[in-house]
């Protein structure tokens, strides 16, 4: 479900379907009616992941991925966000922040070659999630989930080593390849 393609997420301005995918990430259910409180699988791996920003943005945070009944969670804070916004946020294909903008960590992980979409909702990326949405103070709760990828297993599904990052803009969930969630202003690498 995933494909290899080093395109860069865009950074187009957000748009009218920016702004309807927003609207849709605070008003949907869970995606796959799962539990609220699932239990970690019995031998999974935990990663973490530390987030920094990138050049002339403040965007930062740590987040925490389980492998829960086949899926994996995503839990943690994001901060530095600007208030009330809505943002893009990604697991990339190579776990490399160094560039200033973090161009350097790819396009979405992809191994599978699907299309872009959104959790839950037919074809998507591995690396896709639900978009973020920071409070008034800046602060975004994560809570979410991967679907078609692996947690320490060394497969090609693997996340472990992968980049995360945080976008500019709200993924509108359908424009290819990249949702068209703008600049990238964090950026972390999965660590077991």
């Amino acid at each position: 479900m995933l494909a290899l393609a080093l395109v860069a997420c865009g950074n187009a301005g957000t748009t009218a379907d920016g702004d309807a995918a927003a609207e849709a990430d605070r008003a949907a259910p869970p995606a796959t009616g799962a539990p609220a409180t699932p239990a970690p699988d019995a031998a999974a791996a935990g990663a973490s992941v530390e987030l920094s920003p990138t050049q002339g943005n403040q965007t930062a945070g740590t987040l925490r991925f389980a492998a829960v009944d086949g899926r994996i969670q995503v839990t943690g804070t994001v901060t530095g966000l600007p208030p009330g916004g809505t943002h893009g946020f990604h697991v990339h294909e190579t776990g490399d922040c160094s560039a200033p903008d973090a161009i350097s960590a790819g396009g979405h992980f992809n191994p599978a070659s699907s299309d872009h979409g959104r959790v839950g909702q037919g074809a998507h990326h591995a690396g896709d999630s639900d978009n973020i949405v920071a409070g008034t103070d800046g602060t975004a709760p994560v809570e979410g989930w991967l679907e078609g990828a692996t947690l320490g297993d060394g497969a090609a599904t693997d996340i472990v080593g992968k980049a995360v990052i945080v976008h500019a803009d709200a993924d509108d969930y359908v424009t290819q390849p990249t949702g068209n969630a703008g600049d990238r202003l964090a950026c972390g690498v999965i660590r077991s």
